[in-house]
């Protein structure tokens, strides 16, 4: 299994855990879960315990935080 911040890691992943995403975007867990009530976070998905969020959501995420800024 590959690093968060391994060249080749998680990039090509079609999910990420909430850890890899905050580790990719250089936030913390406690920060994501704080602003996701808040509708400032990506979309979730369940499998099983696990919260993923996909590629495709964390790509719309930085969109639309990118247009805000």
């Amino acid at each position: 299994m590959h690093s968060p911040m391994r060249p080749n890691g998680p990039d090509d992943a079609d999910a990420y855990s909430v850890d890899e995403f905050c580790t990719r975007n250089r936030f913390s867990p406690q920060l994501f879960y704080k602003l996701k009530p808040k509708g400032l976070m990506p979309a979730t998905f369940n499998v099983g315990r696990r919260v993923l969020i996909s590629r495709e959501a964390a790509a719309a995420w930085r969109r639309a935080r990118e247009n805000v800024a």
